[in-house]
């Protein structure tokens, strides 16, 4: 049986933008932009939340397993207070996504698709 090639019929999405606030160790808002194309690294010292970034984008994307966002529940992804700071008692997550060819013509952000979760 002959299978046809998928790939030139699918639409991939660039991830432009990530907007956190109140997911796990991101109690402010906090906004990361991908800018370019290629592969995009997050780097610096352990324990600075570098994989809570992934964890908030597999989120965004429908993960429902606390396991797999590396914690034991839901709550769990909230973040939870210091001695410094309260608890924010909610998570928001927004991915920005773009489609390539319209960002290389540069037409306006209506092109841009916002996944809230």
């Amino acid at each position: 049986m002959y299978q046809r090639d998928r790939r030139e019929d699918t639409a991939l999405l660039k991830l432009k933008r990530v907007d956190m606030v109140g997911f796990k160790s991101f109690c402010e808002r906090t906004n990361m932009s991908f800018p370019g194309g290629g592969v995009a690294a997050i780097v610096g010292p352990n324990g600075c939340g570098k994989s809570n970034v992934s964890d908030a984008i597999n989120w965004v994307l429908g993960e429902q397993s606390a396991k797999s966002l590396r914690g034991e529940r839901m709550a769990d992804v909230i973040f939870n207070g210091t001695r410094e700071r309260k608890p924010t008692g909610m998570a928001e997550v927004t991915l920005t996504m773009v489609d390539p060819e319209y960002e290389e013509a540069q037409e306006p952000a209506e092109d841009e698709v916002k996944i809230p979760a």
